[in-house]
């Protein structure tokens, strides 16, 4: 499939819209919420969740630039590097997530507006291309956050699929 930047624009911009909804909504108790997980990874929060939402945005981001990774996720693999996340944000106040998930999202949205048209329409890529921006956020938003704060807690939403706005998962869709 080929992409133009207007779609990939309002993808991002939707699921950036539908994830600060949720985090609007947040009681201070929710942040502290588990997420279902299992038992071998990093017992997340919902504070995590969002904190890996919005790192592997800024990662893409960075990747688009043509920007190195930082020192510390350098030859890591994706679980090594999901574990480096969890390690550096877990101690963090919320608000000091939030602050960063918008930032990462204007940063996002400046990567998308300087990268050529022929970038996005160039080649062809997986529907769900950028996965990061909307795929794997919707992903964890709504396996993870809503989940958690639903109380269901089978790694699935309360009505056992994405909700109808969220994007249908696919091989490509980025979900780390």
């Amino acid at each position: 499939m080929r992409h133009t930047r207007r779609e990939v624009v309002d993808r991002t911009v939707r699921e950036f819209e539908q994830l600060e909804r949720l985090v609007l909504r947040l009681r201070p108790a929710d942040w502290r919420r588990r997420v279902p997980r299992p038992e071998t990874k990093d017992p997340w929060t919902v504070k995590d969740a969002l904190a890996h939402i919005v790192y592997w945005k800024e990662h893409s981001a960075r990747v688009f630039r043509g920007d190195k990774r930082p020192p510390e996720m350098r030859g890591l693999d994706v679980n090594a590097g999901n574990a480096v996340i969890y390690g550096r944000w877990r101690n963090r106040r919320p608000a000091d997530i939030v602050r960063w998930h918008r930032r990462v999202q204007q940063q996002v949205l400046l990567t998308l507006r300087e990268r050529p048209d022929d970038w996005f329409s160039g080649k062809e890529r997986g529907a769900s291309w950028p996965g990061d921006f909307d795929g794997h956020s919707a992903w964890h938003r709504v396996r993870d956050i809503e989940a958690a704060i639903s109380g269901t807690q089978k790694n699935k939403p309360p009505s056992g699929r994405l909700s109808k706005d969220s994007p249908k998962r696919s091989v490509d869709d980025g979900r780390r």
